[in-house]
């Protein structure tokens, strides 16, 4: 994962808590993905040994990503063009899976906003690429929200 702007300066521009917590969520799977170690213990990991805060929403994002990570990675499997699951950068994974989990189960999240937040992030920690292929795909899973939820 590059570091395109620390969590110190993204408070600097004025993201929102909810965007840093989705920033966290996304490095805490990340690094579990890289280190073949559970997410959860990266949240009991980061809260025991390090100054970074894993807040109430960055603890659900990731549980929420853990519990529904089969039919998230179906999902995102299904309707990825080009792209097998496996075959996306690590941090791709990461992000979608945190996007497409608001978007299909986060109702307090409109689905524009689930998706723009997971576009920034891919701009902000992922390639030159990555932005335009996440916003595809989500929007993808956006239209066919009703089918994937039935």
């Amino acid at each position: 994962m590059t570091e395109r702007a620390s969590a110190g300066s993204a408070a600097k521009r004025g993201t929102t808590a909810r965007s840093r917590s989705r920033q966290r969520a996304v490095e805490i799977l990340f690094e579990a993905e890289q280190r073949g170690s559970s997410a959860l213990e990266g949240i009991r990991t980061r809260r025991e040994s390090t100054d970074l805060q894993v807040n109430a929403y960055t603890q659900r994002l990731v549980e929420g990503v853990i519990a529904d990570q089969e039919r998230l990675d179906e999902a995102l499997s299904s309707y990825s063009r080009g792209w097998s699951l496996d075959r996306m950068p690590a941090v791709d994974r990461a992000i979608l899976r945190v996007g497409a989990w608001e978007l299909l189960f986060q109702d307090d999240v409109p689905d524009a906003v689930a998706i723009s937040e997971a576009v920034a992030l891919a701009a902000q920690l992922s390639t030159d690429d990555s932005p335009e292929f996440v916003n595809g795909l989500l929007g993808r899973l956006q239209q066919v929200k009703p089918t994937l939820l039935a």
